[in-house]
């Protein structure tokens, strides 16, 4: 069984929607876990347009990299550059570290529709590389 970290700046949105991705693609391949630089709570937006696909993340919390401290990877995947540029150093002799910048829609300012569609735009980036990455990384590697 493989371990894949998702590292996000504050484990809320981005990180947390791919977490739910990849374990929803990976049937047993792989534990997952996700963590942040800084813990800012689970983000409703995430969850609810999450729900919207079948996928519950409603479940998970917000992890510092921290507790992680030990645990051999064998993924780590940034997705934001914020965390790629400020993460600590993760020791790992293994891991290959893949970094994938993904759109924060949590900072959209803007009526309830546009922040729907920031979300919705965000979440389907994160459903194609998570489906790509279980496929090219897990199950045909």
């Amino acid at each position: 069984m493989k371990n894949v970290l998702v590292l996000c700046t504050g484990n809320s949105c981005r990180s947390q929607m791919a977490h739910g991705y990849l374990e929803h693609y990976q049937k047993d391949l792989a534990t997952i876990y996700s963590a942040g630089i800084e813990t800012h709570g689970l983000n409703p937006g995430a969850v609810a347009i999450m729900k919207e696909d079948g996928i519950d993340i409603g479940h998970h919390t917000s992890n510092h990299v921290d507790e992680y401290h030990g645990t051999e990877w064998d993924y780590i995947i940034t997705v934001c550059d914020h965390a790629k540029e400020n993460c600590p150093f993760i020791p790992s002799k293994n891991a290959q570290r893949i970094h994938q910048n993904f759109f924060d829609p949590s900072k959209v300012k803007g009526n309830k529709r546009e922040k729907h569609e920031a979300f919705l735009k965000t979440r389907n980036q994160i459903k194609e590389f998570c489906e790509v990455f279980v496929k090219e990384e897990l199950v045909n590697p």
